[in-house]
């Protein structure tokens, strides 16, 4: 059987998930095309979706942080090829950088930056409490993907940094848990909450 690779220049058989509990969430398969046209809908469908797909979905709409609309300029328009090319371009800039497998050091970034405790709120007698709780595997690689694109976004807007160069060095500093991450800043400070509400 032929073997395919991802955009036909980094082989993603080699990338290991150390994290047993991420394993079946991050999906590695080689595709030609890293598309899914919108077909997995369903639960827990989301696992089926290539991890870097899923990054350039998340590219589209990187502004919201918390219930704010932050702006969205031109370059996150929604379009697939734009978004697309803004990952291929992150990853040539990391496997310049890192000399590694540039998809390898995007899974051990999500491994990284992704928390495994946060807080809900409960109400009990009309009053309202914090409660630490577990982080499900697949909320787990949403919340780290969202935050890597919304701190690249933070450093590239309105300066003359893009977004692909803001993305890779985001993915690098999380994957090195280096506290410049604003991915892995998020994670330290929502396990800190969720210690102090137990």
């Amino acid at each position: 059987m032929m073997n395919f690779k991802m955009f036909d220049l980094y082989d993603v058989d080699t990338v290991k998930v150390v994290d047993a509990s991420l394993a079946p969430y991050i999906n590695l398969q080689p595709k030609l095309l890293i598309k899914s046209h919108g077909r997995n809908v369903g639960k827990f469908t989301q696992a089926k979706i290539s991890i870097v797909e899923r990054l350039a979905n998340r590219l589209a709409v990187p502004g919201h942080v918390g219930k704010k609309h932050k702006i969205i300029t031109s370059h996150s328009s929604g379009k697939y090829n734009s978004n697309m090319r803004t990952v291929i371009e992150t990853l040539k800039i990391i496997a310049e950088r890192k000399k590694e497998n540039p998809v390898q050091v995007l899974v051990k970034a999500v491994e990284n930056a992704s928390p495994r405790d946060e807080i809900t709120t409960i109400e009990y007698g009309g009053a309202r409490y914090p409660q630490a709780v577990d982080v499900s595997p697949l909320r787990r690689v949403n919340l780290v993907i969202r935050w890597m694109v919304q701190g690249a976004y933070q450093r590239s807007f309105g300066k003359k940094k893009k977004m692909a160069e803001s993305l890779a060095q985001e993915i690098i500093s999380a994957s090195e848990s280096n506290g410049e991450s604003y991915a892995f800043g998020k994670k330290n400070e929502a396990e800190k909450q969720a210690d102090s509400a137990r």
